[in-house]
């Protein structure tokens, strides 16, 4: 405690760069200085010449958070609250218990080499997560700067770009950006195998290709299915009538391919689904449609009936019914649905509309009916197909 009555800070966190110590401010030196811990990567050790505690391999917070009430140096990169370790070490202290000093992030530095306004540029730390992230993202002229795992990361990154339309697409690679060692490599997506890089990379990539569209109702063809699929212009609007919105949970019941979250996530940053399927062989389905997509990280898929298998999800706010409705089921839906939250069925069959017919002269809410056709050889011809109509339900508790 100060003289002035305010609780001193115990931990400092520290953004450091590949210049070492030249970069260090006068509070960042005296911090390091008057420190009874120093805590960081071993990179970061070396690269400022101290001696401390590296964090273990999987990385944790537990070797900080146990020095709690010491005055306590952590040691991160660049920024440390953009893509770093600040905002998580964050989450567990109190706001007077830590100050932080930071440097130019890397995500800085390469939007000012590359001449890109910053704020026109989508940032992304991939070099612990899955290169799918990028897929939801990328499209013709879009700027993207990505921290990767290592150098071999970089041409894993060519052969993705390749392999999903973006095989053109500029890529500027940096090698220890803004230390003695710094290099700068520029080649197309296709060329990246020929780029050798050691740790730390990041690269910037100017994007040349068609990405995938925004609008509600992706081509079937794109989704991995062994047929039980909600087709196009009834996912069109169902996902209409779902309403995505960020930040939300999302159950899935009957989820078949997965189509469904799969949208409805791509639709709502933030948002989590909870998938449920029956089939243990459409289980694969859903998860590599996730993954494709970009968006494996957030959906659990659950082999299971509802509701049994609700036991335990998070409150949704947001429930899609795809099969399987039964009044039953309903009743245990709806019991677990807050107030205000949505609530979605699509039926084909006569005791299904019979159900949400009623139930929606009790509950009220919008009730549609979906009939489609698509044009199909009828001999040397062609004619209308008629496909099995769908009845639909939309309602707020």
């Amino acid at each position: 405690m100060s003289d002035t009555g305010k609780t001193t800070p115990w931990l400092t966190i520290i953004g450091c760069g590949e210049d070492g110590p030249a970069g260090l401010t006068d509070a960042s030196r005296k911090a390091i200085a008057e420190a009874k811990h120093i805590v960081g990567a071993p990179r970061h050790l070396e690269v400022l010449g101290l001696t401390g505690e590296t964090f273990p391999v999987p990385f944790s917070l537990m070797p900080v958070l146990e020095k709690r009430g010491e005055a306590t140096v952590m040691l991160t990169s660049g920024d440390p609250f953009w893509f770093g370790a600040g905002g998580s070490i964050a989450a567990q202290l109190s706001p007077e218990e830590y100050t932080c000093h930071s440097a130019p992030s890397v995500f800085s530095m390469i939007a000012a080499r590359m001449g890109w306004r910053l704020e026109e540029t989508l940032c992304m730390g991939l070099h612990a997560r899955s290169l799918s992230r990028l897929l939801p993202v990328s499209s013709d002229g879009v700027q993207i700067i990505v921290t990767l795992r290592d150098g071999a990361a970089i041409p894993a990154l060519g052969e993705y770009l390749t392999v999903n339309g973006f095989a053109d697409s500029h890529v500027t690679c940096f090698q220890a950006l803004g230390g003695e060692v710094e290099r700068r490599e520029d080649a197309l997506a296709r060329d990246l195998d020929t780029v050798d890089m050691t740790h730390p990379v990041a690269v910037a990539i100017a994007c040349k290709g068609r990405g995938i569209s925004r609008a509600s109702g992706l081509a079937d063809e794109l989704f991995a299915t062994d047929g039980q699929i909600t087709k196009r212009p009834v996912r069109a609007l169902t996902l209409s009538a779902l309403a995505p919105c960020p930040n939300e949970v999302f159950w899935d019941i009957g989820a078949g391919s997965g189509s469904i979250s799969v949208e409805m996530l791509l639709a709502a940053p933030g948002s989590r689904a909870y998938s449920l399927e029956t089939r243990a062989d459409r289980i694969a389905n859903i998860r590599k449609n996730a993954d494709h997509f970009g968006i494996g990280h957030r959906i659990e898929v659950v082999n299971a009936h509802a509701p049994e298998g609700l036991d335990g999800l998070p409150t949704p706010d947001v429930i899609f019914i795809g099969g399987g409705l039964n009044a039953d089921l309903f009743d245990a839906l709806w019991a677990k649905l807050p107030e205000g939250g949505r609530l979605v069925a699509n039926t084909v069959t006569l005791e299904s509309e019979a159900l949400i017919t009623q139930l929606a002269g009790k509950l009220g809410g919008d009730l549609m009916r979906f009939d489609f056709a698509q044009a199909a050889p009828l001999g040397r011809m062609r004619g209308w197909q008629a496909a099995r109509p769908v009845v639909q339900w939309r309602v707020v508790k």
